[in-house]
């Protein structure tokens, strides 16, 4: 007897729905798994086995073939365990089809016939709505992440009994619905405080205008002077994810095995900051194996990429950074796989200004000498650097500031309204087609952000002084752009452009 169930797998972020056909004929004892199954699928022979037998089903009699169509994609993990038992049920004739058209089917058995969580879980709930599919069974452990899906039944199920009973019709269960109001509540109670923050006013500014505007930033100051401390803050500075935005960053992470939020749709703008031995493979991802991984720059997705000692890390894994920054999405192509993941981040990047780290502080000599700093800065390359809009130095604290009883200056809480406002402001000047001004093309740059009066002189004269590239200039707009937004004027002066070229800091070194 043929039996069919419908599946899906995951290339990149995206599901790809399968049919699982599972035929039974008489003859020997075997089970052929054929499509282009990977060795985890294959085992499922001996998972599937033993979970039907302890479930308290009859393993189908002589020769089983089961194909996962289509065959020329390639098939990898253990969610195919569960419709692969199904199919085998149903094809000796022990589950009846009732509901088994209707529903795609995931999920990874255990030798005793219960469930466990598969990675992907959400993307195959997409790709299960968008094939015109009534809903999902899936392990009870992936109903939170699948369960944001609008207008889609996810039917969690703890064991494959459950599971061959409701696609039988016997049994009936409830549609799992993710609370979307507490996930969002839980994601804001633990973000770090601007307050925890001493002194760094000016640094301050320059976070609440990148949040702002969603411009990268370049902190450069001595070791110990909170570089780090204030890049974690941002992420609670920013302006709530969309109920879109939550859902492509909660896609990447469903597809990364290992560091998913606990099944969750993913509320909290993400924080990545890798090591600086990090590779380049690691940054931008792909991967040895038959199917790619999202990389830092695609797990930074909506969020915030951090580089600590942004000079120590290698040459290909900063230059591997350019296309993400200005297309938003990182091309993969291999031998095997060709896919395309989103990366639209915030790149955020502190370093020493000299191999010591003493040449901007005032109370500490510096030991470096001239060709070690020209050495030390050479290895950020012109174009990288024309990438980042903000560069703000981060100067040594005083005892006075250090010994103060709080920190002065705006919460986190009061600083993001600010910012949403901003964020709004410049949505409605595009009619949301650009999210933020950091995103504006040049002809957009060119129609929003008109100067007034003197402003345009003075952008020349620093131009003309400093030698702004193309690609600076354009920043230095865009910034301006944004510190009128968070003032709520429409025309960008004199004083929104020379706070513009002031957090071009390091131009002004180069050149």
């Amino acid at each position: 007897m043929l039996a069919r169930v419908h599946s899906c797998a995951v290339i990149g972020i995206d599901g790809v729905p399968l049919s699982v056909e599972v035929d039974q004929r008489p003859g020997t004892f075997k089970v052929d798994i054929v499509g282009l199954p990977d060795i985890a699928v294959k085992e499922s022979r001996e998972r599937v086995n033993s979970a039907i037998r302890n479930a308290g089903f009859r393993f189908p009699r002589g020769y089983v073939v089961v194909n996962l169509a289509p065959a020329d994609i390639h098939k990898k993990g253990s969610a195919l365990d569960l419709p692969i038992a199904l199919g085998m049920l149903a094809a000796s004739d022990q589950v009846k089809p009732e509901r088994i058209n209707d529903y795609a089917v995931a999920g990874e058995l255990a030798l005793d016939g219960s469930l466990r969580a598969v990675s992907g879980a959400l993307c195959m709930a997409i790709a299960a709505r968008d094939q015109g599919l009534r809903g999902i069974i899936l392990p009870e452990a992936n109903a939170d992440e699948a369960g944001v899906v609008p207008d889609f039944d996810v039917i969690p199920v703890a064991r494959i009994a459950e599971a061959a009973a409701f696609v039988s019709g016997t049994a009936d269960i409830a549609p799992h619905r993710t609370d979307l109001n507490a996930t969002f509540t839980r994601s804001r109670e633990h973000a770090p405080d601007l307050l925890d923050v001493k002194g760094q006013a000016h640094v301050k500014r320059a976070l609440t205008v990148a949040a702002a505007g969603g411009h990268n930033l370049l902190m450069i100051g001595p070791p110990g002077t909170g570089k780090t401390m204030l890049a974690s803050r941002l992420a609670g500075i920013l302006p709530d994810m969309t109920f879109e935005e939550a859902l492509e960053t909660t896609r990447v992470y469903s597809v990364t095995e290992g560091i998913q939020e606990s099944g969750r749709l993913m509320f909290n703008r993400p924080f990545r900051a890798p090591h600086h031995t990090a590779t380049t493979v690691s940054i931008s991802g792909g991967g040895t194996g038959p199917q790619p991984t999202p990389g830092e720059v695609s797990l930074a997705h909506n969020g915030i990429l951090f580089l600590d000692e942004l000079p120590e890390f290698g040459r290909g894994a900063l230059e591997v950074l350019r296309q993400p920054l200005e297309e938003g999405l990182v091309h993969i192509r291999r031998a095997m796989y060709a896919v395309t993941f989103p990366s639209r981040f915030m790149l955020v990047v502190a370093m020493n200004p000299c191999p010591c780290g003493c040449r901007t502080d005032p109370r500490r000599q510096c030991r470096c000498s001239v060709g070690e700093i020209q050495r030390y800065m050479s290895r950020l390359s012109g174009p990288l650097l024309d990438r980042i809009d903000i560069h703000v130095d981060v100067p040594s604290l005083s005892y006075e500031e250090l010994t103060e009883p709080t920190s002065s200056g705006p919460s986190s809480a009061d600083v993001r309204a600010e910012v949403q406002q901003a964020r709004e402001r410049q949505r409605a000047r595009t009619n949301g087609r650009f999210a933020c001004n950091a995103v504006l093309d040049t002809r957009a740059v060119r129609k929003y952000c008109t100067l007034a009066g003197s402003a345009d002189r003075l952008l020349e004269q620093a131009i003309d002084q400093l030698g702004f590239s193309a690609r600076a200039y354009d920043k230095v707009l865009r910034v301006a752009r944004t510190l009128a937004d968070l003032e709520e004027v429409d025309t960008i002066s004199d004083q929104h452009v020379a706070e513009a070229i002031q957090y071009r800091s390091l131009d002004r070194e180069l050149y």
